[in-house]
């Protein structure tokens, strides 16, 4: 892992103090920011967003699709976990916390936007920093980049419907054409255009070329995203204040969601045969997010000042603690795993 991506927590905490205090010394500015829109996208943070995804899709190789029979059982089980589950856990997770237990200490008029916040951040499953958690935990890189691969496939068709029903079952209203908007303009186009670009890249200089160009990309992606959340607690700065309990609050079931998943996906994983190479990887991706698209999401569908945005940052805060520590747990449990895989399967071995 980079310095950034190591470090990636305390760097947002940096930009939660700086963002706030940005907004109280130059209001004007930040005003004048806010207000940069063309059809309800804000052009600075559009442009800070795709320097945020675009080196994180150049990573991806669509080639790898053709392999995925090789370790169809864990991408099963990866696919049931990342769109039947996930979404549909962390839908409940936020009406019983957000709705029900935490509702007394947190804003009224912002609950149903914090629900929606987390099921966004919940509806895409992580794109770049699993290949991260694959190499800590000794992964398959084929199978990794097989799932991947797959899962920005299906993103690209199954992102909206899934959002737009759960913010229906949710009794939110679903901004349709802004989240269409949305998924083509974060999701289809730079996923084209990375693809356009990572092609090229190959034909004049092979892997080499590519793996230079990423490692010169990776400090400007990392520094976007931090840029982002500035300008988004700068708009965010006085409710933060004002109830500073909040973010605690928002924490908690998305630290639920993600040991459910993880464990989930590792046990089911554990009961099909699959090998620990494979278990490690599908276990994070089942468990991590893509809070980059869910950050850009939230501020085009209901502004930077919505406590969806500010849930999706919650997010981005709690993501790598809570990746090591899946990362700590899957390698501390191989032993055990292997143990108690099947072989061939239907047959468990002792």
């Amino acid at each position: 892992m980079t310095l950034f991506e190591r470090w990636l927590s305390l760097w947002v905490v940096l930009c939660i103090v700086g963002g706030i205090a940005v907004g109280h010394v130059l209001p004007g500015p930040v005003r004048a920011l806010g207000a940069m829109e063309l059809a309800h996208v804000n052009l600075p943070v559009g442009a800070l967003i795709w320097l945020m995804i675009v080196p994180m899709l150049l990573r991806v190789d669509f080639g790898a699709l053709g392999r995925i029979r090789r370790h169809a059982r864990g991408i099963g089980v990866t696919l049931f976990v990342n769109w039947l589950v996930k979404p549909f856990s962390m839908a409940l997770l936020a009406w019983l916390f957000v709705k029900q237990l935490f509702a007394p200490w947190l804003p009224a008029e912002q609950l149903d936007s914090y629900v929606a916040g987390l099921i966004l951040l919940a509806a895409a499953p992580c794109t770049a920093m699993v290949f991260v958690w694959s190499r800590l935990t000794r992964g398959d890189p084929l199978f990794t980049l097989s799932q991947v691969a797959l899962n920005d496939t299906i993103m690209i068709f199954a992102f909206a419907p899934l959002v737009g029903l759960l913010l229906g079952v949710a009794s939110i209203v679903v901004p349709w054409a802004t989240l269409l908007t949305s998924v083509i303009l974060y999701v289809v186009v730079p996923l084209v255009a990375a693809q356009v670009w990572r092609r090229t890249m190959l034909a004049r200089g092979g892997p080499a070329a590519l793996d230079s160009l990423l490692a010169r990309l990776q400090p400007w992606s990392i520094g976007a995203l931090l840029l982002t959340l500035v300008l988004l607690f700068a708009f965010q700065g006085d409710p933060i204040l004002e109830q500073p309990l909040v973010i605690a609050l928002l924490a908690v079931p998305i630290v639920v969601q993600v040991i459910f998943n993880a464990a989930l996906t590792y046990g089911l994983n554990r009961w099909a045969g699959e090998q620990h190479s494979v278990a490690g990887p599908s276990a994070l991706i089942g468990a991590s997010n893509f809070f980059e698209l869910a950050v850009a999401a939230a501020i085009s569908l209901f502004g930077f000042k919505s406590g969806a945005a500010l849930a999706t940052v919650v997010g981005v805060l709690i993501e790598v603690p809570l990746m090591l520590l899946v990362v700590r747990v899957v390698n501390a449990t191989r032993g055990w795993y292997e143990l108690g895989i099947t072989s061939p399967p239907g047959r468990r071995t002792r």
